[in-house]
C-alpha cells in the first residue's frame, strides 16, 4: 500500500485531497492539527508516531526529524542496497509528502507581536520533509501548495501520464517556496538586529502574472510581488485590457508622485515615468483640470493617479481624453460606467500602500542597495539665503513645486503657480537644459510664467539657470542648494529680484 504524509498549517482543500488519496489506495500518516481534522472527516490516518515508534515532545519541535520519517522519504527505489538497509530497520517507504510551513511571515508582520511567538513559528521538520522529497522526486510527489491538489490527483490515477515531468516540476516549486521562506527569517532576524544592509540579502518574489511582453514587443516579461495583494498587485482592476509593463512602470511613477501630496486632494499624470501634470484641487476634477493644463499634448496615452476618489464629473474629464490607465481610491458607479465605455482603458481602484525601507536596481552583475527617501516634503530645515523674502504667495507655490519635483526623473525643474505645475524639464543631461524646455513646455501650452515658482531637484551648479529663469518671469526658486557656486547663484537671484530658498535636501530620482 503506497503511503501519504500530510502535515499543513493551511487546511484548505486538505480533507478533498486526502479522500481522493484514500480513493486511490494510500495510507494516511499525519501530525498534530492535520490528523485531528482528517479524523473529524472520517479518515483513517496514523499518527506519526506510529510511524517513527517515538512520541512527539518539546511541544511539538520534534515529531518528524526522524529515521523512519526521512528513510521513507530519500530511499531511492532503483538501489536494491538503499531498499535493503530501509527493510533491515523496519521503514516503510512515503510515497506522497502533502506539507505547507507554519505561517512565519504573517505571524512575524502582525502588529505589537512579541519575538518568542515569531520564532516558534520558524518550522524546522516541514522545510526538512520537503526538501527530503523534492531531493527524491524520481519516486516522490511533494506538494507544498494547495492549489496543485487537483493535479497531483490526477497524475495518481493508474491511467495517468507525465508524472515524472510533474514530480519534477513540484520539487522545483518546494525549493523556491523554502528559499523564500528562509529569506523572510533571515530578513526578521537582521530587522532585528537593526541591519539594513546585512551581509547577504536573499529577495523572494511570487510571480503575480505573466505580461504579453516588456517595454518593447520582443521582450518577455512577467510581474513577481513581494506579498499577494500588496502593492500594485493589490489594486482591483474594473475595466479594460490586461496591464502591460510599461503600464506598471507608469502606474508606479504616478502613485510615487502623489506619495509627497498624503492627505491633499491632488492628481498626477505620467507618462514614460515622469509626470507631465500634476496638481493639487478642491476636488477630483479641479485638480485634473489644473494637471492637465500643463501639458496636454503630452498627456495624450498617459497614466492618471487620484488620491481621492472619483466622481461623476471626473470621470467624464478622464474618459474626455485618450488614456491607458487612471487609478484611485474609488470611483462612483456613474464614473465607472463612463470609463468603462473606453474599452482599452484600465481602471484599478484601491491604495497600494506605503513602500518598502529600501529601494533596490539592477545593475550587471549585482544589486544597488539604498534607504528609500522619505515622501515627507516640508518646510523643515529651509533657509531663505536671498535678500528677499518669498511672499506668503510665493512660499505656498515653493512647497507644491519641492514636492511635484521629487517624483520628476532628473536633472528636474518644475514651474508652478497656485498648486498646479505649468511646466517640466524632466531627464536633462544639465540644469540649463532643464530649466530651457520647462519654459518652453509652460508657454507651449499657454501659461503665463511671470510671477511663478519654480523648483529643482539639485543645486544649481552655474548661474545661467538662475537667469533663464528670471528671463521667464519667475520669482521664485526653491532649491536643495550645496554648490561650489553657491554665492554665484544667490548674487543672480539677488540682481534679479528673486526670493530664494535651500532646502538642504536633495531629490533625485534618476
Amino acid at each position: 500500500m503506497p503511503r501519504a504524509l500530510l502535515s499543513v498549517s493551511d487546511k484548505s482543500g486538505l480533507v478533498d485531497f486526502a479522500r481522493g488519496l484514500t480513493e486511490l489506495g494510500f495510507e494516511l500518516v499525519s501530525t498534530g492539527g492535520t490528523a485531528k481534522t482528517l479524523r473529524a472527516a472520517g479518515l483513517a490516518c496514523l499518527d506519526i508516531s506510529d510511524v517513527t515508534n517515538f512520541p512527539e515532545m518539546l511541544d511539538g519541535r520534534v515529531k518528524t526529524l526522524h529515521p523512519a520519517v526521512h528513510g521513507g522519504l530519500l530511499a531511492r527505489r532503483d538501489l536494491p542496497e538503499h531498499l535493503a538497509a530501509i527493510a533491515a530497520h523496519g521503514i516503510t517507504t512515503i510515497d506522497v509528502v502533502c506539507v505547507n510551513l507554519y505561517p512565519f511571515r504573517e505571524t512575524a508582520r502582525k502588529p505589537g507581536v512579541k519575538p518568542d511567538d515569531v520564532i516558534e513559528q520558524i518550522d524546522i521538520g516541514g522545510p526538512s520533509m520537503l526538501r527530503s522529497a523534492a531531493k527524491n522526486f524520481a519516486a516522490v510527489t511533494v506538494v507544498v501548495d494547495p492549489a496543485d491538489y487537483r493535479r497531483v490527483l490526477e497524475s495518481l490515477a493508474p491511467s495517468a501520464a507525465g508524472v515524472a515531468d510533474l514530480r519534477r516540476q513540484l520539487a522545483a516549486k518546494v525549493y523556491a517556496h523554502t528559499a523564500a521562506y528562509d529569506a523572510a527569517i533571515a530578513s526578521w532576524f537582521a530587522g532585528q538586529a537593526g541591519d539594513q544592509f546585512p551581509e547577504r540579502i536573499t529577495l523572494a518574489f511570487d510571480r503575480q502574472q505573466a505580461l504579453r511582453y516588456g517595454e518593447n514587443p520582443e521582450q518577455k516579461a512577467a510581474f513577481y510581488v513581494e506579498d499577494q495583494g500588496a502593492g500594485l498587485a493589490g489594486l482591483v482592476q474594473k475595466g479594460g485590457k490586461e496591464l502591460s509593463f510599461n503600464n506598471l512602470l507608469d502606474l508606479e511613477g504616478a502613485l510615487l508622485a502623489l506619495d509627497a501630496f498624503d492627505g491633499t486632494c491632488a492628481c498626477a499624470i505620467v507618462k514614460h515615468t515622469t509626470p507631465c501634470g500634476l496638481a493639487t484641487g478642491t476636488d477630483a476634477s479641479d485638480a485634473y483640470r489644473k494637471a492637465l493644463a500643463c501639458d496636454p499634448l503630452s498627456a495624450f496615452g498617459s497614466v492618471i493617479a487620484f488620491s481621492v476618489p472619483v466622481d461623476d464629473v471626473a470621470g467624464a474629464l478622464v474618459a474626455s481624453l485618450f488614456v491607458e490607465c487612471v487609478v484611485a481610491p474609488a470611483f462612483s458607479d456613474s464614473a465607472l460606467d463612463t470609463l468603462a465605455a473606453k474599452k482599452n482603458l484600465r481602471v484599478l481602484v484601491g491604495t497600494p500602500g506605503a513602500f518598502a525601507p529600501t529601494d533596490l536596481k539592477r545593475v550587471r552583475g549585482g544589486l544597488l542597495v539604498q534607504q528609500r527617501p522619505s515622501a515627507r516634503l516640508d518646510e523643515v530645515g529651509w533657509t531663505v539665503v536671498s535678500k528677499r523674502q518669498p511672499t506668503s504667495a510665493e512660499r505656498a507655490d515653493l512647497l507644491f513645486a519641492w514636492r511635484a519635483v521629487a517624483s520628476v526623473k532628473s536633472n528636474a525643474i518644475v514651474l508652478a503657480r497656485d498648486g498646479a505645475t505649468i511646466g517640466i524639464g524632466a531627464g536633462q543631461m544639465s540644469r540649463v537644459d532643464a530649466s530651457f524646455v520647462a519654459v518652453h513646455k509652460a508657454k507651449s501650452a499657454g501659461h503665463e510664467t511671470a510671477g511663478c515658482a519654480l523648483g529643482s531637484d539639485a543645486f544649481f551648479p552655474f548661474r545661467d539657470g538662475i537667469d533663464q529663469a528670471a528671463a521667464a518671469g519667475v520669482t521664485a526658486i526653491v532649491q536643495p542648494g550645496g554648490s561650489v557656486r553657491d554665492a554665484e547663484v544667490i548674487a543672480a537671484a539677488d540682481e534679479h529680484g528673486m526670493a530664494m530658498v535651500f532646502t538642504g535636501r536633495r531629490t533625485f530620482r534618476h
